[in-house]
């Protein structure tokens, strides 16, 4: 792939900063809104951020590694950059949509490019009841709470919380408990990627649930819809051989 005008963004740390100085001083560069491809220095957390500020450019992020984790990113190396990129293999990424009602009325909607997770707000559990296309799958769940993931995602949270991790060519989102009480040997449901899914609080005003998109959050919900959104694409570029699909088949064999 060619690229004709690049684009640098950088974190906040002091690596991240330093790249960006370093990459800006050797390379020509323009601004975001009208590059080409855009080059994010950071860590996952940033490549999030950077994926949800641009969704509107529909160009190609390429992202190195300032950070810690790095699962999103490519190896840092400023040397012959150019050849590097344009050497980068495309992967297409489809956000969840988030529609979630609060307990007032108020509907917000967000993206989620990693999970949706439904999370207690208080020391009591949360108990909600799970629909799939419009069918109640379970009628209660007693939970700290329970998420859904994309297959980017199903490597972060999704992991942490027990759940599977989804090869990216497989059309699946990951369905996951998070620290099921009852039904307690529950541990989750793999989906296909064009189910629907909703989430209907019980007691919310007792046991109030807050509903998070990655980074965006809504408290005191009580009824949360998830899908996919094919309409939306983004594209992650990465270098030879350590493409993403290889990188989520890898976390499978981690000790």
């Amino acid at each position: 792939m060619t690229f004709g005008r690049v684009a640098f963004v950088a974190g906040e740390s002091p690596p991240a900063q330093d790249s960006l100085r370093r990459l800006t001083q050797r390379y020509a560069h323009v601004s975001p809104d009208q590059a080409d491809v855009i080059v994010a220095l950071g860590g996952d957390g940033f490549m999030l951020e950077t994926l949800h500020r641009y969704l509107h450019r529909k160009v190609p992020i390429y992202g190195m590694n300032r950070g810690t984790v790095g699962f999103l990113m490519n190896t840092f190396n400023e040397e012959d950059f150019m050849t590097r990129l344009e050497s980068a293999q495309p992967v297409e990424l489809h956000p969840l949509r988030m529609t979630a009602r609060r307990v007032n009325g108020e509907v917000v909607e967000a993206l989620a490019i990693n999970e949706v997770s439904l999370l207690r707000e208080t020391r009591q559990a949360a108990k909600i009841r799970v629909l799939l296309d419009r069918r109640v799958r379970l009628e209660e769940l007693i939970c700290d709470g329970v998420l859904v993931c994309t297959p980017a995602g199903s490597t972060a949270y999704n992991v942490s919380a027990h759940g599977t991790i989804l090869p990216l060519s497989a059309n699946l989102l990951g369905l996951t408990p998070i620290s099921a009480f009852r039904p307690r040997r529950w541990l989750g449901a793999l989906l296909h990627h064009t189910a629907d899914v909703d989430f209907e609080v019980l007691e919310p005003g007792k046991r109030p649930v807050s509903a998070v998109a990655d980074y965006t959050e809504v408290r005191n919900v009580s009824e949360v819809h998830i899908r996919e959104d094919r309409s939306i694409s983004m594209v992650l570029l990465f270098d030879p051989g350590h493409s993403l699909e290889e990188r989520i088949l890898m976390e499978q064999f981690l000790p």
